[in-house]
């Protein structure tokens, strides 16, 4: 009947939505953990990546019910991701001299572990606006797939230009990682009650991974200049 495919486009379309707005962060992830690559080893990356990442995204949602069970699991995956941030900002130099082989599975690696700790939000709001539909949030995230995958690539065109887009992108993820901590059932209600106490936590989580971020990343470019020793 037409109401029985109206009940399933509209959330779809739903989720769809949801899921192209929560992506922005996956695809700053991807571009991210991408970038060191040679140009053919990163579009595999980006693939392989984002399908380990789609396919973790929907065995989670099916396992929705119980994961919001769990207690401190948003708190985990916030610890996480600030160590994932951190890496991305400062670990530039230590990936440069790695060769292909090795890297594209340390980047595919990355991204599908940031995802699966990023994803912790995007799978309780899309489990939510599919009521529980499990071939509503499969088809869902498969029609998102392309678009993340698109902006990550573009994401990598940008860094490769302007090389400070690095730190927004860290920014961004501290950001995702202290809003997770603070929406963690436990400390919720805490974080509620002083708000001034969650924003200056978010702004102490997103300065504390620059500066920490910034920080190596000086330590690494002094060791590099004049090594004349390697000839």
């Amino acid at each position: 009947m037409n109401t029985t495919v109206t009940d399933f486009i509209l959330p779809l379309l739903n989720i769809v939505f949801l899921d192209l707005i929560l992506a922005g962060d996956n695809a700053i992830v991807i571009g991210l953990a991408a970038r060191n690559l040679p140009r053919d080893t990163q579009k595999k990356a980006i693939l392989l990546g984002t399908g380990g990442a789609v396919v973790l995204r929907i065995i989670a949602t099916i396992l929705v019910v119980w994961l919001l069970k769990v207690p401190w699991l948003l708190l985990f995956g916030g610890l996480l991701l600030i160590l994932i941030a951190y890496k991305l900002l400062s670990g530039e130099n230590n990936d440069a001299d790695i060769k292909a082989g090795g890297t594209l599975w340390a980047a595919v690696r990355t991204i599908i572990v940031a995802d699966a700790a990023m994803g912790l939000d995007n799978v309780i709001a899309i489990a939510g606006a599919a009521n529980h539909n499990i071939t509503l949030v499969v088809v869902g995230l498969l029609i998102s797939v392309p678009i993340v995958v698109w902006g990550s690539t573009l994401f990598i065109k940008l860094i490769n230009r302007y090389p400070w887009i690095i730190y927004i992108g860290s920014a961004v993820l501290g950001y995702t990682a202290s809003t997770m901590i603070t929406g963690e059932q436990k400390l919720q209600p805490f974080f509620e009650q002083h708000p001034l106490l969650h924003v200056l936590f978010i702004i102490l989580v997103i300065a504390g991974i620059l500066a920490a971020g910034h920080w190596k990343r000086r330590l690494e470019h002094k060791k590099i200049p004049h090594s004349g020793t390697s000839g």
